[in-house]
């Protein structure tokens, strides 16, 4: 049997075929989903595994080990396990980064093309990283013509996006750029409320993706109960994401505010040009199998010509 090494995509991917089969997916019964960490000291090793009739079953394995910057290497690294729904048998070997990036932005936008106004030029990333270059790009694809600016706390980052991605304006003041934005999108790693409801005007699409702990937030309450809330999936965001346990507990929303996952597509609509929206992306091991098994179908169909 042969099993593919895919650790590459040369022009294989776009980002609304990812967006396709991540809404494609979920027309498959909802899958098992189990999350496994182990600790020694700093370090993680995370086991995130799924399985879903009709797609097969997913095992991803990353170490975290944050010592690894000081010696000039990645502190991420990892790999995804493909196997068949039939038999079993390993299909696959996918690199850690090469899903989580097309997984992760390609979530987020299946939301935005459903959710943002189709008119919105305005588009604001808030996070100068590599998921907010990844954002850049899917979000240039849905909507063509679009004005992108990048916000980030180190200026000197934020110069980097604008080189890496022409044309990208830099902001300088948050509020005054969420103000001018049709979409905002985030992607940070930050513990305190960045987006802040009284920024927020009629018509915006928030896209909240960086926060993954109940510790950690990118919007406050305000920002959350003035949206339309929707999320990827109940299960992986309600209880666990600070974006949303948060409002929750202080009252400013209830469990009803939080209207649907990528289970009922059907409700990710808007109702009018003036309402905001927000999306929580809160990933997943079954999203992660839902791209696995996308990717290795487009990677065997460019291989075959």
């Amino acid at each position: 049997m042969t099993i593919a090494l895919i650790s590459y995509e040369d022009g294989v991917l776009d980002w609304p075929g990812v967006a396709r089969a991540i809404a494609e997916g979920h027309d498959h019964p909802k899958g098992q989903v189990n999350d496994l960490f182990l600790y020694r000291g700093a370090e993680t090793l995370l086991n995130r595994t799924a399985w879903i009739d009709g797609l097969g079953i997913a095992a991803k394995v990353a170490t975290v080990f944050p010592g690894n910057a000081a010696r000039g290497k990645p502190t991420i690294g990892g790999a995804v396990n493909l196997c068949s729904d039939e038999d079993g048998q390993l299909q696959a070997v996918l690199d850690f980064h090469l899903v989580t990036k097309w997984k992760t932005v390609g979530d987020s936008l299946l939301a935005a093309m459903r959710l943002a106004r189709p008119d919105s030029r305005n588009i604001l990333i808030v996070g100068a990283g590599n998921i907010g270059r990844s954002l850049h790009d899917a979000y240039a694809t849905a909507f063509p013509g679009a004005r992108f600016t990048v916000w980030n706390r180190s200026r000197a980052g934020a110069e980097r996006f604008a080189a890496d991605r022409p044309g990208t304006a830099i902001a300088t003041d948050l509020e005054t750029a969420v103000r001018a934005a049709d979409i905002i999108t985030c992607a940070t790693m930050s513990t305190e409320p960045l987006v802040r409801g009284d920024w927020l005007r009629p018509g915006q699409h928030v896209d909240l993706i960086g926060a993954y702990t109940r510790d950690m937030r990118e919007s406050d309450d305000a920002a959350v109960a003035r949206s339309r809330v929707f999320v990827d999936s109940f299960d992986t965001t309600i209880d666990h994401i600070g974006d949303l346990t948060a409002p929750l507990a202080s009252g400013a929303i209830g469990r009803d505010h939080i209207l649907a996952d990528f289970y009922d597509l059907a409700s990710f609509r808007r109702h009018d040009d003036a309402e905001i929206t927000l999306f929580k992306n809160g990933g997943g091991a079954h999203l992660d199998l839902m791209v696995s098994r996308h990717i290795l179908g487009a990677w065997q169909a460019a291989a075959r010509g």
